[in-house]
């Protein structure tokens, strides 16, 4: 049986507890901690970061409520609804979908937001990557059938998945920055399963590819000595989606080219090389508060200012416009973008669940890493983290395009706006 390890959680004002369990039976009952031992424990870099913008009604010690103590001992923010359901205030911000839904959640209990950047700070390798607080979006389904080589593949597992990416899209920070917080939790009927915290490196830091098509330099990342990673960040840029949303009075606008694509390719390795697991879920966001503009890379654009916008008779078309718009003394002036009216928040998203590959038949399956997964070894070591996967082999020799999680799910709650 894997061990038990207790994550402990206030949510609301309750405490909540949950554990990482053995697969084939009921998790034994963890040790429930009281709110004074959470409230006693050292903060994460992570934890407390959050405060109240305009139009926000929850204060920041009802934000900070929703905590749990993360494998080191510190506290760390978890999950939370866009609404506080003791006192109905507002958060402005959201985090996907709730995880205590999922059939995963009694092993993996509630996600320490940032504990894989904390340990970044730890492991002595010249680093540093702190990210904000609202860009933490969890996605989940409960038995999900995966065909391995597509619909026409002969095999089918059933699978219950969890994942959380860091995927702010309301800042400039992921135009340069490739090192995002990655949590996945899988569990299959053909006993494919890994449980992973690291840092995904996403593409080259510094640059990102164009909704469009070509690589965009967007300038130092943060930390300069970022490893390059498989995969890439397509995002939209101002070349890209101008023609296409300030159209000519024949066309509508195409606010569909407002899509990011944050292609991740992950692999955990243990010290000598070895590949034990790949795994390359796609995040997907539909209406960002935000596109890159290389004639001002230093401002933000933001895709609501664009409902204002007139160039001659070209101008915004279409219906995401609606009522966004005012005439100020003959000017033509958009609501601000973190205004909770725009539709430009990135709250509507999805997941495509790709290939989960393991390569450790006959291995153990609790691993220490760094926090880029590599430097696998079956003891800890400063700035480790803990990783389960499991002692199979499961490549088929064909791989997964799909499928799609959360696609049908929109996370806008009340006052649900930028920065989200």
């Amino acid at each position: 049986m894997r061990p038990v390890r207790p994550y402990r959680s206030v949510a609301a004002g309750l405490l909540v507890t949950a554990t990482l369990a053995a697969c084939s039976g009921t998790a034994d009952a963890p040790t429930q901690p009281s709110a004074d031992a959470i409230a006693a424990a050292a903060p994460s870099r992570a934890f407390g970061i959050w405060t109240p913008g305009r139009g926000d009604t929850c204060s920041a010690d009802v934000h900070d409520r929703y905590a749990t103590l993360g494998p080191d001992g510190k506290k760390y923010p978890i999950w939370h609804p866009p609404t506080d359901p003791a006192t109905g205030c507002s958060f402005g911000h959201e985090h996907g979908r709730d995880p205590r839904g999922s059939a995963l959640y009694r092993e993996v209990g509630d996600l320490p937001f940032g504990y894989a950047n904390e340990q970044l700070d730890r492991a002595g390798l010249g680093m540093q990557r702190h990210e904000d607080h609202v860009g933490h979006k969890i996605e989940w389904e409960n038995d999900l059938r995966i065909r391995p080589g597509g619909s026409g593949g002969v095999l089918e597992v059933t699978c219950d998945v969890m994942a959380k990416l860091h995927q702010g899209t309301h800042s400039r920070d992921a135009f340069a920055n490739n090192l995002h917080e990655l949590n996945y939790h899988i569990r299959c009927n053909d006993r494919t399963e890994m449980h992973i915290t690291m840092l995904s490196a996403i593409g080259r830091a510094g640059e990102f590819q164009s909704t469009c098509g070509g690589t965009i330099a967007a300038g130092p990342g943060n930390p300069a000595n970022a490893p390059a990673g498989g995969g890439h960040r397509r995002i939209p840029d101002a070349a890209c989606i101008l023609n296409r949303i300030l159209v000519d009075p024949s066309r509508s606008s195409d606010f569909g080219s407002l899509h990011e694509s944050w292609e991740t390719s992950n692999e955990i390795k243990a010290a000598n090389g070895k590949r034990l697991a790949f795994f390359n879920p796609y995040f997907q966001v539909f209406r960002p508060s935000r596109f890159f503009d290389p004639l001002n890379p230093t401002v933000v654009g933001r895709p609501v200012a664009l409902c204002a916008t007139v160039m001659g008779e070209r101008r915004a078309r279409s219906r995401e416009c609606d009522g966004l718009t005012s005439t100020v003394n003959g000017t033509l002036l958009s609501v601000d973008f973190d205004d909770s009216r725009s539709p430009f928040n990135g709250a509507r998203r999805q997941v495509d669940i790709n290939d989960n590959v393991i390569s450790n038949g006959g291995g153990a399956t609790e691993w220490y890493t760094d926090p880029f997964g590599r430097n696998g070894r079956t003891t800890p070591f400063p700035g480790s983290i803990k990783q389960f996967i499991a002692s199979i082999d499961n490549n088929y020799g064909v791989g997964v395009n799909g499928p799609v999680i959360g696609g049908n799910r929109v996370y806008s709650g009340t006052g649900t706006r930028a920065p989200n």
